[in-house]
């Protein structure tokens, strides 16, 4: 079990290593000082070992994945943020297990079974992906603000940014970490937000913003590797 632990550990590098040591321990911390729910430690927790995962370009990040999103489903039900509540119960639940599926079908040859191929979008499909996020986040904020939700056209932009995100990230593209920023940022607010109208989820604040730094490396660390990928 030892061995096995240390050999999963051996291609982490000193970055990835420290950033989820100190995310875990203010998390901890933080989870006793402001009496944090259980559920919400846990789902920060498995979400952080989640994205630095992705990070790593790790198939092995859906099997923490499944956790944090149901996770954080019923989080974010609990203080009305029902887009979120849509995208992880009926969209980022079933997406992990396709992830998995193709993730694992496109294994990176080159290295161990547990790394995936990077893929790259045209000029076109990035365009193309540009409006529809527009008009998505659009639309969908006006259907939650009808719902009566918590910073409806917030809550939108996280939501559809987070639906094209997950599906650039199970096609393998690097571009998703760029949205992926984009989320984290929003998201801090939404949490932020929550915390001033006298909420305690403190362990998603921590969370998010975990995530913020990860994506930003995501999107090196993915860049680094694309271009090696493309050179073979």
């Amino acid at each position: 079990m030892l061995k096995h632990l240390k050999n999963y550990f051996k291609d982490w590098n000193l970055f990835e290593k420290s950033w989820l040591l100190i995310f875990s321990i203010i998390n901890i911390y933080l989870f006793f000082a402001w009496s944090d729910t259980l559920i919400g430690l846990t789902a920060s927790l498995t979400g952080m070992i989640c994205v630095v995962l992705v990070a790593k370009g790790k198939i092995s990040n859906y099997y923490f994945g499944i956790i944090n999103v149901i996770l954080y489903a019923y989080i974010a039900y609990q203080s009305k943020y029902y887009g979120e509540v849509m995208l992880n119960g009926f969209y980022f639940l079933p997406m992990q297990f396709i992830g998995l599926y193709y993730w694992k079908k496109h294994r990176n040859k080159n290295k161990s079974k547990d790394d995936v191929k990077i893929k790259l979008l045209s000029f076109t499909q990035r365009f193309g992906w540009l409006t529809i996020s527009v008009l998505g986040v659009f639309f969908y904020g006006l259907f939650l603000k009808y719902l009566g939700g918590t910073l409806p056209f917030v809550d939108s932009t996280s939501t559809i940014l987070s639906v094209i995100a997950m599906i650039l990230m199970v096609k393998r593209v690097l571009e998703q970490w760029i949205l992926w920023i984009a989320i984290d940022v929003v998201s801090i607010y939404m949490w932020f937000y929550i915390l001033t109208q006298g909420g305690n989820e403190i362990s998603m604040l921590i969370m998010w913003s975990a995530y913020l730094v990860n994506a930003v490396y995501g999107f090196y660390n993915w860049s680094k590797m694309a271009k090696n990928d493309h050179r073979k």
